[in-house]
Formats: C-alpha cells, structure tokens, sequence
C-alpha cells in the first residue's frame, strides 16, 4: 500500500507529548480558573484569527497556478495542519478538563492550587505552585500535580517534614508555608 494512503498517528495523542504533560489513564484533566482561560482564549483565537488567516493565504496561494514549488501553499497547509491539530487537542482538554477554585482556601493542608514555601535537603528555600498539567511553567515554579515533588506534597500540612525519592536518592523536604492564592 502506497504511503498516501495511510494515517498518520496526531500528535494531539497524550503518547506524543512529553512525560509531564501526559494525563494519567482515567484521570481528570485538573485546571485553575486562569489556566483554563488560557487555554479557552488560545482555541477562540486559533479558530476565528489564526485559521481563517491562513486559509485566505492557502486559497490566494493556490490560486497562483503551480502548487508544487509555490512555497506559500507548502508552508500555508503546513501551517493549517499543526494549526488544526492544536485545536484537536485543546479541545479534547477542555472537555476533560475539572477547573479547581482553591484561591482564598483557609487550609494548612497541601491540595491542588496550593502555593507551598518549602526547605530542600541541601538548604535552599524553593516555592512552587501546584498547577494542572497543561499549565507547567518552570521558570515560574509552576509544577503538575503529577510530577513527583507535587505527588510527594500532597496531602501534606504545613510544618510536616516530606523525603521526596529520585534518581539521586531521597531528599527530606521541609513544609514551610501553605498558601491558596489566585494564581494569573
């Protein structure tokens, strides 16, 4: 069989996606108010700008004759194709998708939106805030509730000491501070 004529495997597949932001099997796809905005401000502006922009150049671009070498029909259905898989999968995301309101929680336990002040083992003071996995941002020390210092966290209280196990060996965590805030 030709290779025309078989599917590709989407990239929208949680298989595609890199270890931190595959959901669990049967799991909830768990999300702030902010982070679910997000992700619904991202699929409106991909669906009504972004798409209907490129559709209009693919048509303009096809309309100019050969399409084999024209490079603005080649980069346009590209262009399309990731723009259509991107909307496949916050879609699929947004239907799975629980929005968790934790801001203002009166709680010195650790849950889902919890921003936790934390001693490592080596005697660095780290805050990190525990967020969906869809909404992952390192440098601003947003982590997933799935990525083992969150799991190693949750359920927690504040002063409770926590040994976190990794490849290096294991850590004792210290639970400074618990705090529910509205994160942006």
């Amino acid at each position: 069989m030709s290779k025309a004529f078989t599917r590709e495997q989407d990239a929208d597949d949680d298989d595609a996606l890199p270890a931190e932001q595959q959901l669990p099997k049967s799991s909830k796809n768990y999300l702030t108010p902010a982070g679910w905005q997000r992700m619904k401000d991202e699929l409106y502006h991909l669906v009504h700008r972004e798409r209907p922009e490129i559709v209009n150049i693919v048509s303009w671009a096809a309309s100019n004759g050969d399409r084999s070498e024209n490079g603005d029909y080649l980069y346009g259905k590209k262009r399309m194709r990731e723009i259509d898989r991107r909307i496949r999968f916050l879609t699929k995301r947004l239907e799975i998708a629980e929005v968790v309101h934790s801001a203002g929680r009166d709680s010195e336990q650790i849950f889902f939106g919890a921003t936790v002040t934390l001693l490592r083992g080596d005697g660095q003071e780290q805050t990190v805030a525990i967020v969906g996995v869809d909404e992952i941002d390192l440098p601003r020390n947003r982590i997933s509730w799935i990525s083992p210092l969150a799991r190693t966290l949750l359920k927690a209280r504040e002063g409770d000491t926590v040994v976190l196990r990794g490849p290096e060996g294991d850590e004792d965590i210290e639970i400074l501070e618990v705090q529910y805030l509205a994160l942006d």
